[in-house]
């Protein structure tokens, strides 16, 4: 009964550059603690899922820095989308045997279904008609699969005001096709920077922290939070049930600007 072991990181937001900063913080130095200090923790990890905003400013050195600190792990890796990244360019680079932008992988009882909720030079989220039917020919030929959803944008609300208005636009949409598939146990999220676990119409619903700032929870306007970054570790069992934690990195960030009005 030994489960299957998903380490989701999530809006890594990594620079052009490897010594540049990001609201007053050097995101790709915490990106490499999360890792390590996950990897000192969590034994064994099956897969690596990077669920959106690897790159802040996407450019072939950021992804190609990312790609070198993943496969120092080895230890599969699929990477999706967020609103931040060039989708195009990350299904370039992120295509070695070890690091992909898989949309569906399938392991023992499970399967994992990758959706890309990404709108060209907007920061809400969209799944498009052809994802939407990507969806529904996985779980209708995958009905002895229990099913672990990942998308970046949100499908429920946050209620932080602003956030909530880059939830994914279609969502009822997209909730109404997964009530209809019983193996679908749970839907993992990125994008909101902060934790969130709840349940709807039986199906677990988590959102991750960062590995670098989080965003101050129920918060009328943009607003950053204390919270260390973090990780959500998923075990999938193969009976279907799912037990799911997160740990945050044991020290404060250095030299993050907390009264940055947007970002």
């Amino acid at each position: 009964m030994n489960p299957i072991s998903v380490l989701q990181i999530t809006d890594l937001h990594i620079q052009p550059g490897l010594n540049d900063t990001f609201l007053g913080i050097n995101t790709e130095y915490y990106f490499n603690a999360i890792l390590d200090f996950a990897f000192t923790k969590v034994k064994p990890i099956d897969l690596i899922l990077v669920t959106g905003d690897l790159a802040q400013d996407p450019c072939s050195a950021s992804y190609l820095r990312i790609l070198k600190s993943l496969e120092s792990y080895n230890t599969p890796s699929i990477c999706i989308p967020g609103n931040h990244d060039d989708y195009a360019l990350m299904q370039q680079i992120f295509c070695t045997d070890q690091v992909t932008c898989r949309k569906q992988l399938s392991f023992e009882n499970w399967q994992l279904i990758c959706l890309n909720s990404q709108i060209q030079g907007a920061p809400g989220g969209y799944l498009s008609e052809q994802e939407l039917l990507f969806l529904e020919d996985c779980l209708s030929n995958t009905t002895n699969q229990h099913t672990l959803i990942a998308v970046h944008h949100h499908c429920l609300k946050t209620n932080s005001a602003w956030l909530d208005t880059m939830m994914i636009k279609n969502r009822k949409a997209f909730l109404s096709i997964l009530k209809q598939y019983p193996q679908v146990k749970a839907v993992t999220t990125g994008h909101i920077h902060q934790t969130i676990e709840t349940i709807t119409d039986g199906i677990l619903v988590f959102g991750t922290p960062s590995t670098c700032f989080q965003f101050k929870p129920q918060s009328q306007d943009f607003s950053l939070d204390t919270t260390q970054p973090g990780y959500r570790v998923i075990n999938l069992y193969p009976d279907g049930h799912i037990e799911s934690n997160i740990t945050l990195y044991p020290e404060l960030l250095q030299g993050l600007q907390i009264n940055t009005q947007s970002y």
